[in-house]
């Protein structure tokens, strides 16, 4: 099975002058639940190559095992240094496709058509799509067939308001996600602030914050066993 793990190339945090990007936790915690999988990776950003690391996500308080593991790993962070281009990816080369979070997709991923057309392509090919944290705002602009919103009628979640208060960021970000997805007529769930919660409809996964990027992805690889083994 090949999962494409899908990256922000944003790196700067509106107007604060102080510099964002992916979060770690987001893409190490899923890249190691992949892995136990037997899972193919592929790492794809808009820009390719390094995408940029959220400082913060660095620091002390924010490390784990997975983290830990990832920045000592030479095959995982010389994946990480090369990532491939977004609009060169082919859809059908993957089973399912992974989005981490972190601030930067707000900016980058939502208005990239390379990203919805990888959302719209791979859906439509009954192929499932999970999200963490900020990355479900990356379904913003996407569609169904109808042409209604993607999450119309859909069970989701994503980093809540008042996560994004407590960081201090709420007028920072061009969007809240928890207010876009209610927008877009989603059927909008959270857990506690910072514990895990993933919900799943269908072919669509989304996990609420960082605590829910392991739990997100193994719901993926339970997705994809069950549609192999059937």
């Amino acid at each position: 099975m090949k999962v494409l793990i899908v990256l922000t190339s944003h790196d700067k945090l509106g107007d604060t002058g102080e510099k964002t990007g992916f979060w770690l936790e987001e893409l190490a915690a899923p890249y190691y639940e992949f892995k136990k999988a037997g899972i193919e990776l592929t790492l794809a950003s808009p820009a390719g190559g390094q995408p940029p690391l959220d400082p913060k996500s660095n620091e002390p308080d924010a490390q784990t095992d997975d983290t830990r593991r990832f920045q000592e790993d030479t095959e995982a962070t010389a994946a990480l240094a090369a990532t491939v281009r977004l609009d060169s990816v082919d859809p059908a080369s993957f089973d399912a496709v992974f989005y981490a979070g972190g601030h930067g997709p707000l900016w980058d991923l939502t208005a990239d058509a390379s990203s919805k057309a990888l959302i719209e392509g791979t859906l439509a090919a009954d192929k499932p799509v999970a999200l963490v944290c900020h990355a479900p705002g990356v379904l913003r602009d996407v569609t169904a067939p109808s042409g209604a919103p993607l999450v119309e009628g859909k069970d989701v979640t994503g980093f809540t308001n008042t996560e994004e208060e407590g960081v201090g960021l709420t007028d920072v970000v061009p969007f809240l996600v928890e207010d876009m997805l209610k927008e877009k007529g989603g059927r909008y769930s959270k857990g506690d602030d910072w514990g895990p919660h993933v919900v799943r409809d269908g072919l669509l996964i989304t996990g609420q914050n960082p605590a829910s990027s392991a739990p997100a992805a193994a719901a993926l690889v339970e997705l994809l066993q069950s549609t192999t083994q059937s």
